[in-house]
């Protein structure tokens, strides 16, 4: 007979245990045997090694952030690795880049995120080059994104001095509000009041290519910019028709 209990004593006494061991413990050679038993036990999987771990709630110990490891098993209140990292970016006040993730969970995340980014799972933006992975909710997206250009460390220079983090984040802000078209001619308009090596510095900023910013900036300069009309023909208030005095 097979019992729960047998797993349960095992999960205690060394906190982890792999397929293998638990189908020892059970007496049994049948892997749905030992899944049959778990079912009736709180039991989590690990995030690491493919979720080749098990253990129990009872024996986890998660921290602050919802995760635990144990000698080489790691594991998160959160579940698989990817649910892990949804939350945590979900939950992460300006953003994961992929490095701080890999060293909070201890294992590598970019082909994870990447998914989850091009699933819609998560959303990322492009911040000096490395992509930062933010909420899939817009607005928190949105502040994920200006704090973390608050975070952002180094000079940053205009034709003025030091550009505040501030400014950096307002810019980076309206920024995203703008259209493709736009955003290569307002690159270009702070490329030019940022003075010689704008083009770089701008780019490095926004995200962008270095051809794109300079493309918008000779656009400006050249008065090469079609406006496009903002209001449908006849749009607008109407204009007040002047009383004839008789």
């Amino acid at each position: 007979m097979f019992l729960a209990e047998d797993i349960s004593r095992l999960l205690r006494r060394q906190k982890i245990a792999t397929m293998p061991e638990l189908m020892t413990a059970l007496g049994t050679r049948v892997e749905r045997t030992v899944f049959r038993k778990l079912s009736q036990l709180p039991y989590r999987t690990s995030y690491s090694h493919r979720g080749g771990y098990y253990t129990l709630d009872s024996v986890a110990r998660f921290d602050e952030r919802g995760l635990w490891s144990y000698k080489a098993a790691l594991f998160s209140e959160h579940g698989t690795l990817v649910a892990t990292a949804t939350a945590l970016v979900e939950g992460s006040g300006a953003g994961y880049f992929v490095e701080e993730l890999d060293s909070l969970l201890q294992i590598g995340t970019k082909d994870v995120l990447r998914t989850l980014a091009r699933t819609g799972g998560l959303a990322r933006e492009l911040i000096n080059a490395r992509y930062l992975y933010c909420s899939a909710d817009p607005e928190r997206h949105r502040r994920q994104v200006v704090a973390r250009w608050g975070q952002e460390s180094g000079p940053a220079r205009t034709a003025a001095g030091v550009l505040p983090h501030e400014l950096k984040a307002a810019i980076i802000l309206f920024f995203s509000l703008l259209d493709e078209k736009q955003r290569r001619l307002y690159a270009g308009l702070e490329a030019l009041k940022t003075g010689r090596g704008g083009d770089g510095w701008i780019a490095e900023l926004l995200g962008l290519d270095v051809g794109t910013v300079a493309r918008g900036r000779k656009e400006l300069l050249e008065h090469d910019v079609q406006i496009d009309r903002t209001r449908r023909v006849g749009g607008g208030r109407k204009a007040v028709e002047k009383k004839r005095q008789s």
